[in-house]
């Protein structure tokens, strides 16, 4: 186990995400460098009011603690309060445009400490994308790149990652997902370190060929007020997922991480509405119909 060369591999992937990113919006990406009392820190870096993206971060973090928090040993309760080693890298994008989705990647890895035997380790991770405007052939694309990603390591990965995902990222008090979905997993470690290390740099190698089309293709669709006030409400949906659920926002929380880049995973304009439906037959409708809904893509 090379827990250094894990590091390694997740400052390399946040320096070559936001190099092209930069490139495909045209504005800089601001950055900012952060430390933890109890240990570790991290590089945020963050693009606002750029030409593509109203926000996006990219966030490199290590932490170390005494006590691992809650979210991260809740399938592990043997491994509560053991001293831990976390790492990870978080992505978020959120286009002014409401015909880009929104786009979520987090690569991470984790090493706590057994009482009288080895460190346990694991991986998690995935990347899923949440449309305001459904469009069948970026979904097709998207799950097929995340598809290819997995499949050098087996058969088996996409449809149970894709499974895992559609699970994972869903509003149950909401009763409906927040997007349309990818890969996510957690807790892993099959078929050995040099194994899930692998599969793990592959997702996120894949992130760009899978998201940066998308955005080319649908940055220059036209759109207006109702459009916008669609792409608030529905960035509502995806606040209360993060707040409420997510494992990876309240592992930051629950660590004393820094809370600015925790939460720069958070859209700027945001709107709630009391009971709003859409109107029969609307794009707006077509969302909930077409794509809110798990579907075999690829």
């Amino acid at each position: 186990m090379d827990v250094q060369a894990v590091h390694d591999y997740f400052g390399a992937l946040q320096q070559r995400a936001v190099a092209a990113l930069e490139a495909l919006d045209g504005a800089p990406f601001r950055t900012d460098a952060w430390e933890r009392a109890e240990g570790g820190g991290g590089i945020t870096r963050v693009i606002e009011e750029g030409r593509v993206f109203e926000r996006g971060g990219v966030s490199l973090s290590r932490v170390q603690g005494r006590e691992l928090p809650a979210s991260a040993s809740a399938s592990r309760p043997q491994l509560a309060g053991r001293d831990y080693d976390a790492m990870g890298v978080s992505l978020v994008l959120h286009p002014r445009n409401p015909y880009c989705p929104t786009v979520h990647l987090n690569v991470r890895f984790f090493v706590a400490a057994k009482k009288g035997g080895e460190p346990v380790w694991w991986f998690g991770g995935g990347m899923d994308l949440t449309p305001y405007y459904g469009f069948e052939e970026d979904a097709r694309h998207f799950h097929s790149v995340c598809r290819d990603a997995l499949a050098p390591f087996g058969e088996e990965y996409y449809p149970r990652f894709k499974k895992w995902c559609d699970e994972y990222f869903f509003l149950r008090h909401r009763g409906e997902p927040r997007g349309i979905g990818g890969i996510f997993f957690d807790d892993f470690g099959e078929r050995g370190f040099e194994h899930s290390f692998e599969l793990v740099r592959s997702v996120g190698d894949h992130f760009l060929t899978a998201y940066a089309p998308i955005v080319e293709k649908r940055r220059s669709h036209p759109y207006g007020e109702r459009e916008r006030d669609f792409q608030a409400y529905r960035r509502g949906r995806y606040v209360e997922f993060n707040l409420v659920y997510d494992r990876g926002t309240l592992f930051g929380l629950q660590s004393g991480g820094r809370t600015e880049s925790v939460l720069m995973s958070l859209p700027p304009r945001v709107a709630w509405r009391y009971d709003w439906k859409p109107e029969l037959g609307s794009p707006e409708e077509r969302l909930y119909t077409d794509f809110l809904k798990p579907r075999d893509w690829v």
